[in-house]
């Protein structure tokens, strides 16, 4: 994707005559490294050809597969290091090379302070500090004393131990402190609803429980009379606890308290139970958007071989980089990304998506957020925090004046006609999109998407104006994140990559969906992933763990994804379907409902949307939270007035939005029967504590559903 604009051809002149002078300034000293250039091509080839090179390849020579990584011909990789089989281990390993680097950081808090906005609200605004480290020996002993602390309370091998908690380090101390005694960890999200934490600590007979202050006054105390067998709450601040009303036989301590309790000389000395590598290291509570939340077992086998593939597509991965952990760590693409720094030797800084950047919404005007201070190289992103980003600066575009406007734009699509070639640009990079580049701390180097589908629009984006590759990859929970990562120098979009070193992939036909291995030009089908890293299966949940996992005659495992896929020639994946999303209209159509809110969500208008199809019907409605600054826009431009909630209750609103998104949709080339016909503007946005989205910002449908069902039964007609 080009943006477009009708440049002043003088403008135009002086735009390519600074890159010409630029490059003849630079060409000299380029010619006397030009060996060394020259060298480098000959040995690894130019970043174009490495672009073109087969990533994988179909073991059987079957259209169906099974695909490999075109390095593992003859066996999938399992581990980084010799001897290294369980996470208990990896910690150690990484301790004993990096003892004194940093390794776990975050930012003191100086100030905080309630702010209150023109409309009303009451926002709490903070000042942060530096970072403040632990190093690799300091965090080794942390997690060692609250092992220790944790059997002194009666935890037990095997037996598992729940984590409520917000990402922090805290968070991976106790995790590791797990991983050490062998205490099988339950995760749940932050932003989980009550029903279902209660679900998950009673299903894995939960008797302690590591949580935060606010999540034990907020969320988790009004749930605790449904879970008797709890014994133990375990609060991450150090904060005096009190609690006059805590339910009769339950105890609270700090985290602290835990710690000097493991450091006592009797607790200090116990031995350890050393975990197996088929032992389960995590029991991770899915985000729900299918109904009641499922805990998938992962075994320490399962994530070390994850963390192995995922990591062999990381360039240059060392001691050197700097991580920024704001992600939910109940989330398998966090904790895996965590993980891997440990097992380099990285710092990790945590953030939140409150104070990741200087505009975030709890960062003080005037202060600096966490990406600008702690300056990371590298980072994870769901696709809905890019896509703000590429909104937020596109509209800042939109804001300039002629002259910035037009350079920017010439700047970008030269930019992009370069990277298509495998140039760089310096000049560009240097003048134009600093500013851009620093949104994130301006030394990234590799950005990480998954989580949900990331559109071609804003992949270009994060490529032209942040400076770096995004690494698009697919894979799920059930096996343990890892699936497919695209390489760093392949700049196409729509594609998720080969598979990963510790993984294959295969195609089933689904013939309702009309998907088969034999189709033209590609082969297609429903995507299953099998290897070391696909899991255990569901806990507490034979029959569900039966329908979606299998075994083969050679004992590997293979994870049924519901995604439908297609092979490239080179051995990439594309996601094309998914088989819940898929909807047979009235006439006969097929609508998949992933594909037209991907098409429409790069749409100025829509910040995020929902579309909704029943087979009983002829057309597709939609759901939008539209962009309160274009909307404003719009109503001023056709002089409708009102309040914000006035004008999402507005018919007239609502016509002339849904004319701009059809004209948005045949731009894309949806066909008609995929454009919603009638749709409704959603006022407030749907976050994880709304419980319409999960904590990955993937649309919880049947809540939507309920949510929203007057509005659905008004729009088909009160039918």
């Amino acid at each position: 994707m080009k943006l477009k604009e009708n440049p002043n051809p003088v403008l135009v002149l002086l735009f390519y005559l600074m890159v010409w002078i630029y490059t003849a300034v630079t060409f000299l000293p380029s010619c006397l490294l030009s060996w060394v250039t020259t060298s480098h091509r000959e040995f690894y080839g130019s970043e174009q050809e490495r672009a073109k090179r087969a990533k994988a390849f179909s073991v059987l020579g079957c259209p169906e597969g099974p695909y490999r990584a075109t390095s593992t011909t003859k066996r999938l990789i399992t581990s980084l290091h010799p001897g290294v089989d369980t996470l208990d281990k990896m910690l150690e390993h990484a301790t004993l090379r990096f003892p004194h680097r940093d390794c776990l950081g975050t930012r003191e808090v100086i100030s905080e302070e309630d702010e209150r906005q023109s409309n009303g609200k009451v926002f709490r605004k903070v000042i942060l500090g530096k970072y403040r480290w632990l190093s690799y020996k300091e965090t080794i002993t942390a997690a060692t004393k609250l092992g220790c602390g944790l059997t002194s309370l009666g935890q037990r091998p095997k037996t598992n131990i729940a984590i409520f908690c917000e990402t922090r380090a805290e968070w991976l101390i106790a995790a590791q402190a797990c991983f050490m005694f062998n205490f099988p960890l339950v995760t749940f999200y932050s932003t989980l609803g009550g029903p279902a934490i209660a679900h998950g600590l009673k299903e894995a007979q939960v008797t302690h429980i590591i949580t935060s202050r606010e999540l034990l006054e907020t969320r988790l105390k009004a749930i605790l009379p449904e879970v008797p067998r709890l014994q133990q709450i375990i609060i991450v601040d150090n904060t005096p606890i009190t609690w006059p009303d805590c339910p009769r036989g339950v105890s609270i301590l700090n985290m602290e308290a835990v710690q000097k309790l493991g450091s006592r000389p009797e607790n200090a000395t116990r031995k350890r139970n050393h975990p197996l590598p088929s032992d389960i290291a995590v029991i991770m509570y899915t985000s729900g958007s299918t109904g009641i939340p499922k805990g998938v077992m992962i075994s320490h086998s399962n994530i070390l071989a994850s963390i192995t593939g995922i990591a062999q597509r990381i360039p240059n991965l060392s001691e050197e980089d700097t991580y920024i952990g704001y992600l939910p760590l109940a989330h398998v693409l966090e904790l895996c990304a965590e993980l891997i720094c440990i097992s380099h030797g990285c710092r990790i800084g945590y953030s939140s998506p409150q104070t990741l950047a200087d505009q975030s919404t709890k960062i003080k005007k005037g202060s600096r957020g966490d990406a600008s201070v702690l300056q990371p190289t590298l980072m994870a992103a769901v696709p809905e925090i890019m896509d703000r980003i590429y909104k937020n600066v596109m509209i800042k575009v939109e804001e300039m004046n002629s002259l910035q406007r037009t350079l920017f734009i010439l700047a970008y699509n030269y930019k992009l006609d370069q990277l298509s070639r495998g140039n760089s640009t310096p000049l560009c990079d240097r003048l134009v999109f600093k500013k851009v580049r620093s949104l994130l701390g301006g030394q990234t180097r590799v950005l990480l998407s998954g989580g949900a589908p990331l559109s071609a629009a804003t992949q270009r984006f994060m490529n032209v104006c942040l400076c770096c590759p995004v690494g698009q990859g697919y894979g799920l929970t059930e096996t343990c994140g890892a699936g497919t990562i695209s390489e760093h120098w392949d700049y196409s979009t729509g594609r998720v990559g080969g598979p990963l070193v510790c993984c294959e992939i295969k195609l089933k036909d689904w013939v309702e969906g009309g998907y088969r291995s034999t189709d033209k030009p590609h082969p297609r089908g429903e995507i299953l992933i099998g290897g070391p890293n696909v899991t255990m299966g569901y806990y507490n949940s034979e029959a569900k763990s039966q329908e979606d996992f299998s075994v083969d005659e050679n004992g590997q495992r293979w994870f049924y994804t519901g995604d439908i896929g297609e092979f490239h020639e080179d051995g990439c994946l594309k996601i094309i379907d998914r088989k819940k999303d898929l909807v047979k209209l009235q006439a006969g159509e097929y609508v998949s409902l992933g594909k037209v809110e991907a098409a429409l969500k790069n749409c100025p208008l829509v910040d995020n949307i929902c579309v909704y199809a029943n087979s009983d019907e002829a057309y597709v409605i939609g759901f939008l939270v539209p962009n309160q600054k274009q909307l404003l826009a719009l109503a001023g431009q056709y002089g409708v007035r009102g309040s914000w909630d006035e004008l999402c209750n507005s018919k007239v609103m609502e016509e002339l939005v849904l004319k701009v998104i059809t004209e948005a949709a045949l731009t894309v080339q949806l066909e008609r029967f995929e454009i919603p016909c009638k749709i409704c503007l959603c006022p407030e946005p749907w976050t994880p504590e709304t419980g319409l989205v999960t904590d990955a910002f993937k649309l919880k449908r049947k809540e939507l559903r309920t949510h929203y069902k007057e509005d659905i039964e008004r729009m088909y007609g009160g039918k």
